[in-house]
């Protein structure tokens, strides 16, 4: 696997992340880990240190998407071609990183989503949380052409050409399904491939039911600016 480089953003994952590294290195030996710490306030950084992993610790806590883009922009002035990102919490199986990288590589498309809805079924989730990725899969379909059946997914693979972009400009919250509308305008394509979703190895989400209001609320309007830039852009032309 080489060129590649595998991210993991993490905020208070100490129960989870060392589990999380190991696993990495055992599906992947070889390939450079990079832990993002978000500021965290438990032993996340040393215990991700311990485990085999370069830890990149943020001053300030940025958020998922801010912890994320840091990590882009390290690989890509590393001179990383792939970057796949991997949750901190274990609910990404590594097993896929290896079918993620081959689809990076022979697909042509600058991401790679891990999806466990690639079916079309929503079994695999909550209640509430199906209800909201079917409102995104039917806000999403006009505006990305194709369906996508797993907008949430955080298990994500993306080319040098995406990691150009995202190094400088990516969501700052809630960032994956903006991301998506990101690569629409600027003519990037997407492939999702079936992949195993696990339950959090410890701890527990930041997002709860009042969040998840802000969730889409935030969402919808990250989408509504980025669908009226891209059709600025494209009347200008």
């Amino acid at each position: 696997m080489e060129s590649l480089l595998i991210l993991v953003p993490a905020f208070n994952e100490a129960a989870a992340i060392g589990r999380v590294v190991q696993e990495i290195h055992d599906t992947a030996p070889g390939v450079p880990v990079v832990v993002v710490d978000d500021c965290s306030k438990d032993a996340t950084a040393r215990i991700a240190r311990e485990a085999g992993a370069r830890v990149l610790r943020l001053p300030f806590h940025l958020g998922l998407g801010g912890a994320v883009q840091a990590g882009y922009r390290l690989a890509y002035e590393l001179g990383f071609q792939f970057v796949i990102r991997v949750d901190g919490d274990g609910q990404h199986d590594p097993a896929y990183i290896a079918k993620v990288y081959e689809a990076l590589r022979t697909s042509g498309c600058e991401m790679v989503i891990g999806s466990r809805f690639e079916d079309g079924a929503l079994n695999h989730s909550s209640f509430l949380r199906g209800l909201g990725i079917r409102f995104f899969r039917l806000v999403l379909r006009p505006i990305l052409g194709k369906p996508v059946h797993d907008p949430t997914s955080g298990f994500v693979g993306v080319n040098r050409a995406a990691l150009q972009v995202f190094s400088t400009s990516f969501p700052l919250e809630y960032p994956e399904i903006e991301t998506l509308v990101v690569l629409q305008r600027k003519r990037f394509r997407f492939v999702e491939i079936p992949c195993r979703m696990r339950e959090r190895m410890g701890g527990r989400s930041s997002i709860t039911a009042v969040k998840s209001l802000y969730y889409i609320f935030h969402v919808l309007m990250g989408v509504f600016v980025n669908v009226l830039k891209y059709e600025g852009r494209r009347k200008r032309k």
